[in-house]
């Protein structure tokens, strides 16, 4: 993705999460904000959401934010009290925080984060008391430089989303983010998607893949960085974490999908993979 440009792929996720509180009932992710937040302008896009064809991406992408919400949730009720939404696009949390008292950090780019922040004026969606934007220019400040700065109490345990970012990452900025993390106190986490070597995909996920590779290339942010399981264990614990969970698209049909009378639930391609680390 270009510095100076508004993320297109940030834009998608939030038209699909939008899309799921509209067609899929009841929907996995409560998010009337995600509706509210697109408005109008994007009719043509919310309807092709909202079609059968986007039924795996829709149901991946609101499961990874509810599951990575539910792992929140749990460090929330050990003592947590700052959330840091790295990559955070368009997402909505902040303005539907449910836990009293959590200070919310959003970390992206300046571009993507001055558009975000004139969708919410225009949608009559006011900053919460707790939240901080934190622009962030990768070229100029570290994340811990960037945090510090919007108030970000090191000193303190911290919980951190990052969703829909790590496949377009280099293995060196992927590897830094966990490092600032792991150094944390003890009780601070993170929870991020990632995508799976294509090679180790079946003919269909492969085709799937190489369709999504192909449409997120075309926005200028094209996918760069893939693990297997086994990988991602080694970097997690190689980086200092202590306790790893890792869930796959059976793993989270069972948690988030069963038994739905609509049907939805992620497909069998299995193009990527939650997980979350505790330090």
């Amino acid at each position: 993705m270009e510095t100076g440009r508004a993320s297109k792929t940030a834009l998608g996720v939030a038209i699909r999460r939008a899309a799921h509180q509209l067609v899929d009932a009841p929907p996995v992710l409560e998010d009337p904000i995600a509706v509210r937040l697109i408005g109008e302008g994007y009719r043509g896009k919310m309807g092709r959401a909202s079609h059968a064809v986007g039924r795996d991406l829709r149901a991946f992408v609101a499961a990874r934010s509810r599951y990575a919400e539910d792992q929140l949730a749990e460090a929330v009720e050990r003592g947590v009290r700052q959330y840091v939404v790295l990559g955070a696009g368009l997402d909505t949390f902040a303005y539907r925080n449910p836990h009293s008292g959590l200070r919310v950090f959003e970390v992206d780019l300046p571009a993507t984060q001055e558009w975000k922040r004139a969708l919410l004026d225009k949608a009559g969606i006011a900053q919460p008391e707790g939240l901080r934007f934190v622009p962030l220019d990768f070229e100029h400040q570290t994340l811990a430089e960037g945090l510090e700065k919007a108030g970000f109490a090191r000193g303190s345990a911290a919980f951190f989303g990052w969703l829909g970012v790590v496949p377009y990452l280099t293995l060196m900025a992927f590897r830094a983010t966990l490092d600032v993390i792991a150094q944390l106190p003890a009780g601070s986490g993170v929870s991020f998607d990632y995508s799976v070597r294509p090679e180790s995909l079946s003919a269909a996920g492969r085709k799937a893949f190489d369709a999504l590779a192909g449409r997120v290339a075309a926005a200028g942010e094209p996918f760069q960085l893939f693990f297997t399981p086994e990988d991602m264990e080694a970097e997690l614990r190689g980086a200092g974490f202590g306790r790893v969970e890792q869930l796959d698209s059976d793993q989270l049909n069972e948690i988030y999908f069963k038994d739905r009378e609509d049907g939805l639930k992620l497909s069998a391609v299995k193009l990527g993979r939650v997980a979350t680390a505790w330090v």
